[in-house]
């Protein structure tokens, strides 16, 4: 998709002198796991670690996250720059990329634009799939709400060459700096791994646990 590959290249040029003149940065890094590694709705692998690196300076940010897909590493990187108003309206506009380092699943690349206001938040996604050989153009709309007391809920829904849509309600807490988290997340048929007795794919469920420390 050479439109998405112009529009990224022109962010890394308007944000690059940017960065060089940064006085300061906050620098996070994170750690992981999961008993089951779900993303956007769809299965990835059982009892997944991860671990990440994050940088941010004046609204600019930039990171790496890598988890074990089973065939080796998922590993994505991603850079934008984002805003917040005193009236509390937030707004970002960013780039992410997915990669592999096995057969587990072929290279991603996006434009990510985010909103938010009071308990709302919503991103758009348009990217391609380099899909082995066989590109595939697809975006993706994500709607999330937060209840309050670490209750969240979320629903996805992918469109262009990509189908299929899910649900996420959870519930998060923080206990001596670690984050605990459980999530149930359904996924239409079209993002399930799951099939029936006939060997159709059905609508999936699943319950995920999770634990991770920032520092």
């Amino acid at each position: 998709m050479k439109k998405l590959s112009y529009v990224a290249a022109s962010i890394v040029l308007a944000s690059s002198g940017l960065f060089a003149t940064a006085a300061s940065a906050e620098v996070s890094y994170n750690v992981g796991w999961a008993s089951e590694y779900h993303y956007r709705g769809i299965f990835q692998k059982n009892s997944s670690g991860s671990a990440g690196i994050d940088y941010e300076e004046s609204g600019f940010y930039a990171g790496a996250w890598t988890a074990d897909v089973g065939d080796g590493l998922e590993v994505d990187g991603y850079f934008g720059y984002g805003i917040e108003t005193d009236a509390g309206f937030t707004a970002s506009v960013g780039f992410t990329g997915y990669y592999y380092t096995g057969e587990f699943d072929d290279t991603y690349e996006e434009i990510n634009l985010n909103f938010g206001y009071s308990i709302f938040t919503l991103g758009y996604s348009i990217g391609e799939w380099d899909g082995f050989g066989a590109s595939a153009d697809y975006d993706f709309l994500e709607l999330g709400v937060d209840f309050g007391s670490g209750f969240y809920g979320i629903y996805g829904s992918f469109g262009d060459e990509f189908d299929g849509d899910y649900f996420e309600l959870g519930w998060g807490t923080t206990i001596s700096e670690i984050d605990f988290g459980i999530a149930g997340i359904f996924a239409s048929d079209e993002l399930s791994d799951q099939t029936s007795s006939t060997g159709t794919p059905t609508e999936s469920e699943s319950i995920v646990f999770s634990i991770s420390k920032s520092f």
